[in-house]
């Protein structure tokens, strides 16, 4: 059984199709986010872990010694040298560094100056130390120090910018 109504042009419009084919797409949508929400009374949140679960001692790292001090060197050298001067050229990192009491052929420092003699954003500097790279990121005159694992070919850097 058909239903014509009225529209604004004139021309009248079968109900029944458009309202059945509408009519799924709503009970389809329904169903679907009934599926999507939990019943009443029952919660979805897990409980929070107590402090005693939070941090287990096997999951607490370990530091290397070496690898604290040369972090400790790297950042403090790097954040006396941008004290002085905030954009310090590629040779003046190196110098620092190897000043601090960091061996010359463990020291990668990243460029300077761009290609077009721009300087650039950011300097990177890297102190290896056993199996481990020190990195020290120089930018608007603040610096950032992490430590990351050495890459398979032994150095920190990618590339050949050392």
């Amino acid at each position: 059984m058909s239903r014509r109504t009225p529209r604004a042009n004139g021309r009248a419009k079968d109900v029944s199709r458009v309202g059945l084919a509408g009519m799924m797409v709503m009970i389809a949508a329904a169903l679907t986010m009934t599926a999507c929400t939990a019943a009443p009374g029952s919660s979805t949140e897990q409980p929070a872990a107590s402090p005693s679960q939070a941090v287990s001692p096997e999951v607490t790292a370990t530091v290397d010694p070496a690898v604290a001090s040369a972090t400790s060197a790297v950042e403090s050298t790097l954040k006396t040298l941008v004290a002085g001067n905030p954009k310090p050229d590629r040779e003046a990192v190196r110098a620092a560094l190897v000043s601090a009491g960091i061996p010359k052929d463990s020291v990668e420092v990243s460029v300077s100056r761009t290609p077009t003699g721009l300087d650039v954003d950011a300097m990177e500097a890297a102190a290896r130390t056993g199996d481990s790279c020190i990195m020290g990121q120089i930018r608007e005159g603040g610096v950032v120090v992490t430590v990351l694992p050495v890459l398979a070919t032994g150095k920190c850097f990618v590339g050949d910018a050392r």
